[in-house]
């Protein structure tokens, strides 16, 4: 193993997202080039990519394009990448984009991406550093929680008896290090669910940047988004709560520093919180001028946060879009935040979370099934059925066979229920 070497590690750059904000998305993949390039001048050795490089598994070939460009200048330097796939960036039944660019060897796929039946025991796999020595070894995130089967059945002890410096990639939670407000929305893994004895624990999923110990010593650490996908995002790093980049980490004779550097145009982005309350509509509109004038100035990305019941009107009182078209500075954007927006006799906002929906729909699903479906009972209930809409709600890809699409969605369904001989067919 080298005896002092330098990596990189970059998580949830979500490349693509924004998709009715051009500029604010053109930001975020500006963010991701700057960040590749510190790669380069910090003379890492690799890279890691901890998962949701992209927003969708098959974003826009624009936005693949100048990233993808960017990961060949990196090989062809003779850096190495090493990549796991995200929540977002990666689905079951198609090639994604992450596939194309391992089989044209820009990266390494580390993670291997076989579903597994719920239960089955299976060896972690992990690949060797050609420069370093270094082992690394990961397991890639799935949407909704289900990857947390996976490593409760891994067997790492192979890889963590391995010599070495080594590496796990992740693309979970860590019910230890999730923010304060964060712990009863997502459910994640525990720190002792990941593999024993390694120097450096790469994880991703949390837009929040962390730094703490693993399982039995060695670095744990998420950089956070590279950009950021919501105004939560992109306050909690005006509050300065996270990094907008990406970890370098410097190892030298086993110990490991790690060093946090953000590419993000912070310059740019402007928060503005406007609250409604007590309001006309009319009243609304000039406050929102004057906000938004004091914020105008070339190539601001302007996030107005609008909230409040206003005392007539509604949301559409406002015309927000002629408010933006006036405010919208040179080569800038005004992207809004109006989910908090409410009307005289309205009580809450006019737009519901999607998340609280399907929450409440699931529920109701599950009170209706239970009795004759005792297996249902519990978080398993609820992850199994949002498993199976999930993936039974997939829709059939163009060209592809009816017979395939039903064969493909039956197994993922199969592979959602586990299999289990007591559940009924």
């Amino acid at each position: 193993m080298a005896g002092r070497f330098v990596f990189a590690h970059l998580a949830d750059a979500h490349v693509g997202a924004w998709p009715r904000a051009p500029r604010v998305r053109a930001a975020l993949r500006e963010s991701v080039l700057r960040a590749l390039s510190v790669v380069e001048e910090r003379s890492a050795e690799f890279l890691l990519i901890s998962g949701d490089l992209f927003h969708t598994p098959v974003p826009d070939p624009t936005e693949v394009a100048p990233v993808a460009a960017a990961l060949k200048r990196l090989v062809d330097g003779g850096r190495r990448v090493y990549a796991i796939y995200g929540s977002h960036d990666y689905v079951a039944h198609r090639t994604s984009w992450l596939d194309v660019l391992a089989a044209a060897g820009v990266f390494v796929k580390v993670a291997p991406e076989a579903v597994r039946t719920e239960g089955t025991r299976w060896t972690l796999p992990f690949v060797i550093d050609g420069g370093t020595g270094a082992r690394i070894a990961g397991i890639s995130g799935r949407s909704h929680g289900l990857d947390r089967e996976y490593f409760r059945a891994v067997d790492s002890a192979a890889f963590s008896a391995e010599p070495g410096y080594k590496i796990f990639q992740f693309h979970a939670a860590v019910e230890e290090f999730l923010p304060a407000g964060l712990q009863e929305h997502i459910a994640g893994i525990r720190r002792d669910d990941l593999p024993l004895a390694c120097d450096y624990y790469a994880g991703g999923h949390i837009h929040v940047t962390y730094e703490g110990e693993g399982p039995g010593g060695g670095v744990l650490v998420n950089p956070g988004a590279v950009f950021g996908t919501s105004r939560t995002d992109l306050e909690n790093a005006a509050a300065l709560r996270t990094h907008q980049g990406l970890a370098v980490a410097t190892v030298d004779g086993g110990r490991t520093t790690v060093e946090f550097v953000d590419t993000a145009p912070t310059d740019r982005v402007c928060l503005v919180d406007v609250d409604v309350s007590g309001r006309t509509a009319e009243e609304a509109r000039v406050e929102l001028d004057r906000a938004l004038a004091e914020k105008r100035r070339r190539g601001a990305l302007v996030f107005p946060r609008v909230h409040g019941t206003l005392a007539d009107g509604g949301l559409a009182a406002l015309a927000l879009s002629e408010v933006a078209r006036q405010a919208t500075p040179e080569d800038g954007a005004v992207t809004w935040d109006v989910r908090d927006v409410a009307g005289p006799g309205l009580e809450g906002s006019l737009r519901t979370d999607e998340v609280d929906i399907e929450g409440r729909e699931i529920e109701a699903l599950l009170a209706e099934t239970r009795p004759g479906a005792p297996w249902l009972d519990g978080p398993d209930g609820e992850r199994i059925v949002r498993g199976l809409l999930r993936e039974l709600g997939v829709p059939k890809a163009d060209g592809e066979a009816r017979a395939d699409y039903e064969a493909i969605r039956l197994e993922a369904a199969r592979t959602v229920l586990g299999f289990r001989p007591e559940r009924p067919a």
